[in-house]
């Protein structure tokens, strides 16, 4: 598989960071995202917060970047992200940010270059939408939300 190069801006007077997004193993899909705050933000229970990164990239058409939770915060605290996965368009050029939601009993803390997220790259299929009076049938038809048991 031929690897895809993504560039990658450091925001001046944004980023503070201190490092880019990377993956923690060789292994790992997604790059972790850092907290880019300049001072702590505290995150009560129920409450959420919009947390900076300090970056913007740059991706080809048909390739898009999820945001998506880190399993570790959610596990440990109860943090995840409000909307996932988040969506990072082809043509965004503006600072990439996620939306923590604190669903634990105490506050959670984001301090500067905290992994608050990860960002999984993946390509999409273009495709258009037809409007259309009757579907092919299926076994299954419309059934969904639990419909084939626990």
């Amino acid at each position: 598989m031929k690897e895809l190069t993504i560039r990658i801006k450091r925001l001046p007077g944004v980023n503070q960071a201190g490092s880019l997004p990377a993956r923690a193993t060789a292994g790992s899909a997604g790059f972790d995202l850092l907290a880019s705050n300049d001072r702590e933000i505290s995150i009560a229970p129920g409450e959420r917060a919009l947390v900076p990164t300090g970056i913007a990239i740059e991706l080809p058409a048909g390739v898009e970047a999820q945001i998506r939770p880190r399993s570790g915060l959610a596990w440990k605290h109860g943090v995840t992200l409000l909307n996932t996965p988040g969506t990072i368009d082809s043509d965004y050029r503006g600072e990439i940010k996620v939306i923590l939601i604190n669903l634990g009993q105490e506050t959670f803390s984001v301090k500067k270059g905290d992994r608050v997220a990860q960002m999984v790259i993946a390509k999409y299929l273009a495709c258009r939408l037809e409007e259309s009076e009757q579907l092919s049938q299926t076994k299954r038809e419309d059934g969904g939300f639990g419909h084939t048991g626990v």
